[in-house]
């Protein structure tokens, strides 16, 4: 995610467009946001389409604009969003979505910087940097014919794939902890933290939702009014059936390992207490394993002074 960021500020400083990949809730409109505040057209405009959210039949007034009379109910002309965002930045979330007609006039638009409005003869010209994200695999989509080739190689120019919260769970623990402080302000709370636990439970969770799945977790865990420390109880009861169900899948010994360091910071005596073993065999395993503190598939965090590896 380090190596996400500093490519997002490089991609930021061009004027490129940018296609962003990911699973829904992995944070792609955010990076979509970070591009914009990281570019020159930062005091400029920027307008975020549901492509989803539009039908054909609405496409080319909602993006193009319209001239008075152009349709029954059209009492005056009216700037399509493209325009709206002339001299920034144009957003399409889930552009995966968009039907072959929709693709068709976007690609126009894109290739000739240029829309004509509904029912107007003038030729319009736009400036806009295009972002577009999709969850689906574009890749798939043009070999099966749903996605057309020149689109999807007009906004593939600068890539940035964002991996679910599974494959990078020692993002967990800190994601948590910042929820935590901007839920407390949010709700005026003073909860201090979890218990390992509950840390634990989250670490083995797949979250198929990703990071906003666990965002709004732990918004419903203070709407439960948690103690100083949330617990098992806090969470919500929804999510702990799911997580029994879970556990009753034994995870590989080192993914086990892997969460209780995770848990808990890094502290052997801890981690070993909630595997119930001893300190040795905890030490043991981490050889079996290969697993160093701040390798591959490991957390490189501050050492613990009290029980450093």
């Amino acid at each position: 995610m380090q190596q996400i960021k500093a490519y997002i500020e490089k991609v930021g400083a061009t004027d490129s467009n940018v296609l962003i990949t990911g699973e829904t809730g992995t944070g792609k409109e955010l990076v979509a946001d970070l591009i914009q505040q990281t570019s020159p057209r930062r005091p400029q405009p920027f307008v975020c389409i549901n492509c989803a959210a539009i039908p054909d039949t609405l496409l080319e007034s909602e993006l193009f604009g319209y001239e008075k009379g152009a349709f029954t109910g059209a009492d005056t002309a009216s700037e399509g969003k493209l325009k709206l965002a002339d001299g920034g930045a144009i957003f399409f979330d889930e552009i995966g979505d968009m039907s072959p007609y929709a693709q068709a006039k976007i690609l126009r638009a894109i290739e000739s910087r240029e829309v004509y409005r509904l029912g107007g003869k003038r030729r319009i010209p736009l400036n806009v940097r295009v972002l577009a994200a999709t969850n689906h695999d574009l890749e798939q989509s043009v070999a099966r014919g749903e996605f057309r080739k020149d689109l999807y190689f007009r906004l593939n120019v600068a890539r940035i794939h964002l991996p679910p919260l599974r494959e990078r769970k020692e993002d967990i623990v800190p994601l948590c902890h910042y929820y935590l402080r901007t839920l407390n302000q949010h709700f005026g709370r003073q909860v201090e933290g979890f218990t390992d636990e509950v840390l634990a439970r989250l670490i083995r969770h797949d979250w198929p939702g990703n990071v906003r799945e666990l965002k709004n977790l732990l918004e419903a865990t203070f709407v439960n009014e948690p103690a100083q420390r949330i617990s098992l109880t806090d969470l919500p009861q929804e999510f702990g059936r799911q997580s029994t169900d879970t556990d009753r899948i034994a995870p590989d010994e080192r993914q086990r390992l892997l969460s209780a360091l995770l848990a808990t910071n890094w502290n052997v005596s801890k981690a070993a207490q909630q595997l119930r073993w001893s300190r040795m065999t905890l030490y043991r395993k981490l050889e079996k394993y290969h697993i160093v503190k701040g390798g591959k598939g490991a957390e490189a965090s501050t050492r613990d002074s009290q029980d450093p590896l």
